[in-house]
């Protein structure tokens, strides 16, 4: 619903109890609640005032109070740097994701090609070997890995030039 000039206290002044609530909720503090509130009624009313096209009173209001809480929360928050040593997760594991994300790339992969994807991934890497392994004639197995490549490719979101070592 947008809101006239002539009409906009009253749709505040109705929205004033959520408001409160809601920053309550957002504060867990009575005091700070009060002043959040007033503070998003003052943003809200100064954008009313200078014809912003609010569609939602309501659903703007309950925004503005969130965006407010969270500077607020920002400002009353030191942030330190990041350094290399308060890293939470293993140097590897950025790794070890990319590897579960290639692994099921494979199993999307149709079982023709997702076998012989798995081969290579074992270290069978010569097309002979793998022609002898599966009992496919080595064309075939050329045009099936070929084929699963492209595939993992595009389903990692991959360049066209690039190699799976980019994952990582």
């Amino acid at each position: 619903m947008t809101v006239a000039a002539p009409n906009l206290p009253d749709h505040l002044e109705a929205l004033m109890p959520r408001i409160i609530a809601r920053a309550r909720r957002l504060t867990r503090d009575r005091d700070a609640a009060q002043d959040l509130a007033q503070d998003a009624s003052l943003k809200i009313w100064q954008k009313l005032v200078d014809d912003a096209d609010i569609q939602d009173l309501e659903a703007y209001a309950m925004i503005t109070l969130r965006n407010l809480a969270t500077s607020g929360w920002r400002q009353s928050h030191a942030s330190e740097e990041i350094r290399e040593d308060h890293l939470s997760c293993l140097p590897e594991a950025h790794a070890r994701l990319a590897l579960k994300d290639l692994m099921s790339a494979i199993n999307r992969l149709p079982d023709d090609q997702a076998q012989l994807i798995r081969l290579v991934a074992r270290g069978e890497t010569s097309p002979a070997d793998l022609a002898n392994i599966t009992g496919i004639p080595m064309g075939t197995v050329m045009s099936r890995l070929g084929r699963a490549r492209v595939a993992l490719r595009v389903d990692l979101d991959l360049s066209k030039s690039s190699a799976v070592s980019e994952l990582i």
